[in-house]
């Protein structure tokens, strides 16, 4: 297996971030700094991030958590912030968010210990849809301000794809995206005029809040991990 594959599937980081934790050599395979991320290990080796010997694949895992305001949807925080990991409590997985949420935004977000679970749900690539109810300001939303929407806007880092759009009340819409950019819901609608007042991911794929309580979380059943890994 390839080290940032195996780093990955035992919970260090997504695979990604696994790949810079090797290149910066604070990966050694048998006492060996290793800084090739395409390097092949097997469960037999002896294998260490920062003089920490790792104990093999973990269990993989995801949580369905629903976010509160003002939380942050990262592992940890410098400055001792709330953060979505300690909503979980004493889970023994090494456990960090799916994606990004904004601390004003609410709602949906994946925990997960699955390494290539999580860099396939959120490349590009594979366009994973993620649904939210804004609340906005500017007046009634127009049939212009939804069609933009819809058709694609211009933002300073280019334009974005279409997107499903319905409105639910004069100032209230729900939006479908299939990128990942940052903040990109309240850009989008900055543009067209309406800047958001309140944001709520209700969907990521296939999964939904199912009635979770802001704070709240449960843990995926097989077959919902199934289907992610489908997508």
């Amino acid at each position: 297996m390839r080290l940032a594959k195996y780093l990955a599937h035992a919970g260090v980081a997504s695979r990604r971030a696994a790949e810079e934790i090797v290149a910066a050599g604070r990966v050694t395979v048998e006492g060996r700094t290793v800084t090739d991320p395409a390097c092949d290990v097997s469960a037999a080796k002896l294998v260490c991030v920062d003089g920490r010997p790792l104990g093999g694949p973990e269990e993989r895992v995801a949580y369905v958590v629903n976010k509160p305001l003002g939380v942050l949807a990262t592992a940890s925080d410098p400055r001792g912030r709330p953060t979505v990991v300690e909503l979980l409590g004493r889970e023994p997985a090494r456990l960090y968010p799916v994606g990004r949420l904004d601390r004003q935004t609410t709602g949906l977000i994946l925990l997960t210990n699955d390494g290539e679970l999580a860099n396939r749900l959120t490349h590009p690539r594979f366009e994973v849809p993620k649904t939210y109810r804004a609340r906005v300001g500017g007046g009634p939303l127009t049939a212009a301000a939804l069609q933009a929407l819809r058709d694609g806007v211009e933002l300073e880092d280019g334009p974005t794809a279409p997107a499903r759009v319905r409105r639910l009340g004069p100032q209230e819409l729900e939006i479908t995206i299939r990128e990942g950019r940052n903040r990109q819901v309240r850009r989008m609608c900055d543009a067209v005029g309406h800047p958001v007042r309140e944001l709520v991911r209700t969907r990521f794929g296939p999964l939904r809040l199912r009635g979770l309580a802001p704070g709240e979380h449960r843990r995926l059943t097989p077959a919902e991990l199934g289907s992610l890994r489908a997508l």
